[in-house]
C-alpha cells in the first residue's frame, strides 16, 4: 500500500499490486486492473519510488527477485 495525494489534495492509500500502468499526460493517471482510474499530484517517478519502498519493507532490504529462466513453451518461470 502506498500513500499519495489526489489532485484536489485528499489522501489516498492505494494498492499498488492493482497498478496496471502508470500514463503521464501531464498529470500522473494511475490505471488500475479494475478499470478504475487514479490521477494524482506525484509524478511517475515518485509513485515508482513509493512502490520500491513500499516493497523493499516488506520483504526487507537484501530480498531478490527472483531469476527467470526463458521458456520457449511460455512466460519465463522462477528457476528451481
Amino acid at each position: 500500500m502506498v500513500r499519495l495525494t489526489r489532485l484536489n489534495h485528499a489522501p489516498l492509500i492505494l494498492n499498488s499490486d492493482l497498478i496496471e500502468h502508470i500514463d503521464t499526460t501531464p498529470d500522473t493517471v494511475i490505471i488500475l486492473t479494475t478499470g478504475q482510474i487514479v490521477r494524482v499530484r506525484e509524478t511517475a517517478e515518485e509513485v515508482v519510488d513509493r512502490i520500491v519502498e513500499f516493497r523493499r519493507r516488506i520483504h526487507g532490504p537484501g530480498a531478490e527477485l527472483p531469476q527467470l529462466r526463458e521458456s520457449a513453451s511460455g512466460p519465463p518461470r522462477p528457476l528451481e
